[in-house]
């Protein structure tokens, strides 16, 4: 996990705050805490590493409206939710709205920490996924229009010829472009093309 990653604990109740803060401080780990939703709401980061371990019921926002909000603003950050209420409908409801797990109080320690742990390697993958996507429109971007062009109809599993027909260009000509463009993707064959056209086109649609 990263070095710098933080567990974000947004709990109303100052000693479940501190007990988690204690417990997780003890393994090594970075802790913050928040007495309620709204404050963590005005201090989160995107760009900070790490977990949130949030209570489902508290005054004024609850647990499952913060994770709503985060959604709605884009933020995704791997969540606990912590619950005195561990009924099926608050479960629902926070799987729904984007949970990776749900605790109920009193839960072990051991059980704690072994979910803030999967929840920070998540936290890392994601984010190594995303800067790998960043750097793949990065790359695109430095494509000439006719090299996109015959990408995007290489991607839709058209054949070199059909393309030239397409365009109007020879054979040797799509060859070239095709050629240049994969070398600016840093793709080494037509299936890992396809394969991160496919990754790209899915996160812009969920943006």
């Amino acid at each position: 996990m990263a070095d710098d990653a933080t567990v974000f604990v947004v709990d109303d109740d100052e000693s479940v705050r501190e007990s988690i803060a204690f417990l997780l401080s003890s393994v090594g780990l970075k802790v913050e805490g928040y007495e309620t939703a709204q404050r963590f709401l005005d201090s989160c980061d995107q760009d900070r590493p790490g977990c949130l371990v949030l209570d489902v019921r508290m005054p004024g926002m609850s647990g499952v409206e913060l994770q709503k909000r985060l959604n709605h603003a884009g933020m995704s950050i791997p969540t606990i939710i912590i619950t005195g209420h561990g009924d099926v409908q608050s479960s629902v409801a926070v799987m729904k709205a984007g949970a990776v797990d749900l605790l109920e109080k009193p839960f072990h320690d051991q059980e704690l920490i072994d979910k803030v742990q999967e929840c920070l390697e998540l936290d890392l993958e994601c984010r190594k996924k995303g800067r790998a996507l960043k750097e793949a429109r990065e790359r695109m971007a430095l494509l000439t229009p006719r090299e996109r062009e015959v990408l995007d109809l290489v991607v839709a599993g058209k054949a070199n010829k059909v393309i030239a027909a397409e365009l109007g260009l020879s054979d040797k000509t799509v060859e070239a472009h095709r050629g240049h463009a994969m070398h600016k993707m840093q793709v080494g064959s037509l299936a890992e093309l396809v394969a991160l056209f496919v990754r790209l086109r899915q996160t812009d649609s969920h943006a």
